[in-house]
């Protein structure tokens, strides 16, 4: 069961409005997004990956205005590095996956095959390099990931793994899966570690979205040549670990946190 998160005490029906004008905004954005995107497929890829970049942006503007989440970012300039590199990342909702885009440099995700299945949106998903896995295949998405991020590497694309493989929820630890080390491992790239509390504003299966600020905590580059890649996938998970403990520690900046309201 998703643990609970503090109790909410502020306008409850502040955050259903805000949830639902949220909510009905980016689903239509996203499908007029989607029909451009897919329309400019004789054009560059650069040029699609800024407007997708820039509607990520929309989107989390939007989630600021109408549902008073925000957020921080620490340790960007462990992100200076002379080539691109892979982000090992905690994962606890959506919200992740559309601040990254204006957090880190020009990216690609590996990310499930069957969301490029979904109409519009999907499709133009598919048209930005993404690196898409079938989960059931453990060794061809294996397979897949180390080649399709060599190759997204070598066209100067970072790449983001999600190492628990699926969204937690805050306080909840899944096991780190070593894909993303392996990869490290194998181009001899490093890799950053990323922790955060999104989950406590936009919790994974819940619909409102609560007031607060999102902690992003960006660590140092970890070395991977001359490594194994469980050395790689072990330090990565103690750091993030140990991140999201600190953040768990911190002095809250959020406004009043919690899932469901009473």
């Amino acid at each position: 069961m998703t643990p609970q998160p503090k109790s909410y005490q502020g306008n409850k029906i502040r955050v259903y409005i805000g949830s639902t004008v949220l909510f009905a905004c980016i689903l239509s954005s996203a499908t007029v997004i989607g029909v451009i995107v897919l329309l400019m497929i004789p054009f560059s890829f650069d040029l699609r990956y800024r407007v997708t970049a820039l509607w990520c942006r929309f989107a989390i503007w939007l989630a600021k205005v109408c549902c008073g989440v925000e957020y921080t970012v620490e340790g960007a300039e462990n992100l200076n590095l002379p080539e691109p590199g892979i982000i090992l990342s905690k994962h606890q909702s959506a919200w992740e996956t559309l601040a990254y885009r204006q957090i880190f440099p020009k990216q690609t995700v590996l990310l499930k095959e069957s969301l490029l299945r979904l109409p519009i949106w999907g499709w133009a998903l598919a048209t930005l390099k993404p690196i898409a896995i079938n989960r059931k295949n453990q060794k061809a998405a294996l397979r897949k990931l180390l080649r399709d991020g060599t190759a997204a590497l070598n066209d100067g694309l970072w790449v983001i793994v999600f190492p628990e493989g699926t969204r937690t929820a805050p306080g909840e630890t899944k096991k780190f899966n070593a894909g993303g080390a392996m990869l490290a491992h194998k181009t001899g790239r490093p890799v950053i570690p990323v922790a955060h509390n999104s989950g406590e504003c936009w919790s994974r299966y819940s619909f409102l979205k609560y007031p607060g600020t999102i902690q992003v905590k960006i660590g140092p580059k970890i070395e991977s040549q001359g490594r194994t890649a469980a050395e790689i996938n072990a330090e990565a998970e103690a750091w993030i670990l140990g991140a999201m403990q600190t953040i768990k520690n911190s002095p809250s900046e959020h406004n009043g946190l919690g899932n469901e309201p009473d």
